[in-house]
């Protein structure tokens, strides 16, 4: 075992050495029921309440391969690029612990459902390819819950209503280099397997669970330093407080002579510092051996075409769509494509409106700044995307406003009503009668007379003056191009 982790290096010293990271991402899936019995896989359940005969274990009880999970397994991993194997096999991975009733779990090994993938990222302007290794499918393990030292004796307990929730495991090459990579990569996954729906992936329930495998190795070196294995990582955030920490520390701990042992750490977030937790397991030490109650899960062409057709748009398609198609910048199709139901929501708006861009505006402004006051989603919206949609048009048509429409809009969101009623209820039709604008405009150049000789002696900025005091007497429902248009020719 290693000692105490050292203390952090100059950044000189970093420059000369190279991290090299791998992760092991574990996710569950948004089945209804556990991947191997009809359990359900609910959220917060009282413990040891959602279990039965199969994931706890009990002598004769036998498992039988749940279909949803397979497709979600397979659509997460197309998601990833991967390709899917037409034969794959569960194995029985082998180890004790109070929390897994069966002392094995339930794995793939040398024939996972899928490999081979990558997955695209941006750092600091440059795009990186990382490529996935494999994807397996395996059944979760129980919780184990400490609860520290009463009456001086320590206890601990087990809840089981985790064993047996399907998980797919996500293995990358060690094709990252610090901890910002391993960042992006991780909220690309993330968003990825959120469009294709095949898990929450809701890091505060244990959705979503990484390791990370670092090393690290002089700079320009081809040979792999020893690798240490950082356990349950499970915020976004404590994984690169984590990866940095354990990169400062191998590199002190070679500078100062010692050497890296090949170990498994944990990461404490109170002291900012990673802590040996046992030697690394190997695979051996597991024996592997083939799963003796489950047949070989074979795929077939019809049935992968199946789950191909319900594949929905990714988000790096959507995003240069909504670049190419309508136009949009870069930052805003990346806002707009955050999550699918956002990205659907705009889309619609857009079928309502017919204007890409004042659509984008709305949703991205008005929309997206009241829902994160009201600390509401995108599916939570009073306003639905054909009603925001109706707004938008309303102004392209010269029906009210924007002024109008800034004030419309509030009464929606509270109301829920579009904004055609409110408009008629409220009175808040824009004036496009040339008659009653010219009545307004006479009214107002002939109560400012002084603006208007100003106007005459060649100072054309008071026209917006003018303007204004013709759009605050219609109470902003007047037309404001026929407006300007009507003062000049009034003014003229």
């Amino acid at each position: 075992m290693s000692s105490a982790p050292p203390a952090l290096v100059a950044p000189e010293v970093s420059d000369r050495y190279e991290a090299v990271i791998g992760l092991e991402v574990h996710v569950q899936l948004a089945t209804r029921s556990k991947i191997f019995c009809g359990c359900p896989t609910s959220f917060g359940a009282p413990p040891n309440t959602n279990v039965c005969p199969v994931c706890l274990g009990l002598p004769g009880a036998l498992p039988v391969l749940s279909r949803q999970s397979v497709e979600m397994a397979i659509q997460g991993a197309l998601a990833l690029n991967c390709r899917i194997n037409p034969v794959s096999r569960f194995a029985r991975k082998n180890y004790f612990y109070p929390d897994l009733p069966k002392g094995y779990q339930i794995s793939q090994y040398d024939q996972p459902v899928a490999e081979h993938g990558c997955v695209d990222i941006v750092v600091n302007g440059i795009s990186r390819r990382i490529g996935i290794t494999r994807v397996h499918m395996e059944d979760d393990a129980g919780k184990s819950i400490h609860d520290g030292f009463k009456d001086s004796a320590r206890y601990s307990y087990v809840d089981l209503n985790r064993c047996g929730m399907p998980l797919i495991e996500i293995v990358t090459e060690p094709d990252l280099r610090s901890s910002d990579e391993a960042y992006a990569f991780l909220t690309e996954l993330k968003q990825v397997l959120q469009y294709v729906a095949v898990s929450t992936c809701d890091m505060e329930k244990g959705h979503l669970r990484c390791d990370a495998n670092v090393s690290v190795r002089p700079r320009g070196a081809e040979k792999l330093g020893t690798k240490a294995e950082v356990k349950n990582l499970n915020s976004f955030r404590y994984l690169k407080m984590a990866l940095d920490h354990e990169i400062a520390r191998q590199i002190a701990l070679i500078e100062s002579g010692g050497k890296v042992v090949q170990e498994t750490r944990l990461y404490n977030p109170d002291t900012g510092e990673t802590v040996s937790m046992r030697s690394k397991e190997h695979a051996h030490d597991y024996r592997y051996f083939p799963e003796p109650d489950l047949v070989p899960l074979r795929i077939g062409e019809a049935w992968l075409g199946e789950i191909r057709a319900r594949m929905p748009e990714l988000p790096k398609v959507k995003r240069a769509r909504f670049t190419g198609e309508f136009g949009l910048r870069d930052y805003d199709a990346e806002v707009l494509t955050a999550t699918r139901p956002l990205a659907e929501y705009y889309e619609r708006a857009v079928r309502a409106s017919g204007d890409p861009k004042a659509a984008a505006n709305w949703v991205m402004g008005d929309l997206l700044g009241a829902l994160n006051a009201e600390g509401k989603e995108i599916a939570d919206s009073p306003v639905n995307a054909e009603q925001l949609g109706e707004l938008v048009a309303l102004i392209a048509r010269g029906e009210i406003s924007g002024k109008i429409a800034k004030e419309v809009f509030p009464k929606m969101f509270v109301s829920g009503e579009s904004a055609a009623a409110i408009i008629e209820r409220e009175g808040l039709k824009q004036i496009s009668d040339t008659g009653a604008l010219e009545k307004i405009v006479a009214e107002v150049v002939a109560g400012n007379p002084k603006q208007v000789e100003q106007f005459k002696g060649g100072k054309q900025t008071v026209l917006g003056y003018l303007v204004g005091q013709v759009m605050k007497a219609s109470r902003g429902q007047a037309n404001p191009q026929m407006v300007n248009e009507l003062l000049r020719k009034k003014l003229e």
